[in-house]
C-alpha cells in the first residue's frame, strides 16, 4: 500500500462513476484505534462483507484516518442510487454483525447501520476544468 505522503493508486473505470465523501468519529482511545486499525487490516477482513460491498455495486471504498476522524470515499456507477444499495447491504449476510463489531471503536447508536452511521459530507471545493 501506498504511504500518505506519496499518495494511492486510483482504478479506471470504463462506466462513469460519481463519488460520495461520508464521515464517522472513532471513540477518543488509542487502543481501540489501534484495534479498530487491525481489523480493517487485509488479513483481518470478513470475505462476507466485501462481497457484500460488492454486490451492491460500489466499485471502491477507501476509509482515512485522522486522530479520531475517519473519511470514507465511495465510487460507484453514476447510475446507482447510493441509499438503495446501502439498505440493500444491510441486509446481507454478517452486516449487521459487522457493524455491531464495529461499533464499540464509532461514536454511533448501538444497531445503527452503515448508512445511519457514516454521514454525507459536503463538498466546499473542487478544482473545475
Amino acid at each position: 500500500m501506498q504511504k500518505k505522503e506519496t499518495g494511492y493508486p486510483m482504478k479506471e473505470y470504463k462506466v462513469p462513476v460519481k463519488r460520495f465523501c461520508r464521515t464517522l468519529d472513532l471513540k477518543d482511545d488509542p487502543e481501540l484505534i489501534a484495534e479498530y486499525r487491525k481489523r480493517h487490516a487485509e488479513e483481518n477482513f470478513w470475505p462476507e462483507i466485501l462481497a457484500g460491498i460488492k454486490e451492491v455495486g460500489i466499485l471502491e471504498m477507501d476509509i482515512y484516518l485522522r486522530g479520531t476522524r475517519l473519511m470514507m470515499i465511495l465510487e460507484v456507477p453514476a447510475d446507482l442510487d447510493l441509499d438503495e444499495a446501502m439498505t440493500r447491504l444491510a441486509t446481507l449476510p454478517r452486516q449487521q454483525e459487522w457493524e455491531d463489531y464495529m461499533s464499540i471503536f464509532q461514536q454511533a447508536e448501538p444497531g445503527a447501520s452503515s448508512a445511519e452511521k457514516w454521514q454525507p459530507m459536503e463538498r466546499v471545493f473542487h478544482l473545475y476544468d
